[in-house]
């Protein structure tokens, strides 16, 4: 078993905060990528608008949330000690390996088996449990529990 990434927040408010802190890394991302294609003054606030920084910034997030890679057999090992938690799973019943992230705030897991691909699992991992458990609460404000807004479970880019 192992592990990648860094970010594994056990509060809504934990991830809220790395949310909001890669910001202007994200606004740097952005600008460098510009400075790069030689993009103008009047071309830069044309084409890079909020929605382009706020993607990089989905990105940047996503990107170092915390997945273990492991065989079936440690994952369900994994779900006996969790057992309150929810999955959702893509891929085959029919492969040993998988990839999963847990959101305690949302007592959640996601997770993705793979037979040779493991980065491409881990891709999928982030991008789904971004797109179902971080991006709907980051877009309505609400914290888990909170009935204040809808938690859309295909939310989000991917």
């Amino acid at each position: 078993m192992e592990t990648e990434g860094t970010l594994s927040p056990e509060t809504f408010e934990e991830a809220r905060e790395v949310f909001e802190a890669v910001g202007p890394t994200a606004q740097q991302v952005v600008r460098e990528a510009a400075k790069a294609m030689a993009f103008d003054r009047e071309e830069y606030r044309e084409r890079v608008t909020s929605d382009v920084i706020e993607r990089a910034r989905n990105v940047i997030f996503a990107e170092r949330l915390l997945v273990t890679i492991g065989s079936r057999t440690e994952f369900e090992t994994w779900r006996e000690s969790h057992p309150a938690y929810d999955v959702e799973r893509q891929g085959s019943d029919d492969v040993e390996r998988i990839v999963w992230h847990p959101a305690p705030f949302a007592e959640t897991v996601v997770a993705a088996t793979f037979q040779n691909e493991p980065d491409a699992a881990v891709g999928t991992v982030r991008r789904q449990a971004f797109g179902q458990l971080y991006q709907p609460r980051f877009e309505d404000g609400s914290e888990p529990g909170d009935d204040s807004g809808a938690h859309s479970a295909g939310a989000g880019d991917e």
